[in-house]
């Protein structure tokens, strides 16, 4: 099947494919942001939004510690973002989070008016960028995000995987 005109498959197809400047770094940073989560004893995923180079907002899950269940990585990262520019459309910029984002998160992305998307470790389970549902690509809807999927997914996926497995290990739920 032909990914939608939104995903950039060059990127999305491998790690050996081109990747722009800064997509590794502010994964990376994401990456920090999951761990900080994780720390907390929340499910591991950080997101960060860019505008070109400059770092606009950075935020790890939160549903636990705040009993908020829209508390997401990326639904504090746009509060966040929202807030520092003082408007709540977000265009010209980037999002960045560890996990494939679920239907609010997108839903929210997109009300933000969010220019991309790129994401680590693919979701089979609730993935509303590409996995389950792919509503960026909805004609349907007024706007659309450019897609970047698998960057640095293997620390992405390794970080919740051995998360998940150490709370089985200790008998937790998540």
């Amino acid at each position: 099947m032909t990914p939608p005109s939104t995903v950039d498959s060059r990127r999305a197809s491998g790690p050996s494919s081109p990747q722009p400047p800064g997509d590794e770094q502010w994964m990376r940073l994401a990456l920090e942001q999951a761990r900080s989560a994780a720390e907390r004893g929340e499910v591991p995923v950080g997101a960060v939004i860019t505008a070109g180079d400059q770092l606009i907002a950075a935020a790890g899950n939160g549903p636990i510690s705040l009993c908020d269940p829209t508390a997401h990585a990326e639904i504090l990262a746009l509060r966040r973002a929202a807030a520092r520019i003082g408007n709540y459309r977000l265009a010209g910029t980037t999002l960045y989070v560890t996990l494939e984002p679920c239907l609010m998160c997108m839903g929210a992305m997109i009300h933000a008016r969010v220019t991309r998307l790129v994401f680590g470790a693919f979701d089979p389970k609730t993935g509303a960028a590409l996995s389950c549902y792919r509503v960026a690509s909805d004609g349907r809807l007024n706007h659309r995000l450019e897609i970047t999927a698998g960057i640095l997914e293997a620390e992405c996926s390794a970080l919740l995987r051995d998360f998940f497995r150490h709370r089985r290990d200790c008998g937790q739920s998540a």
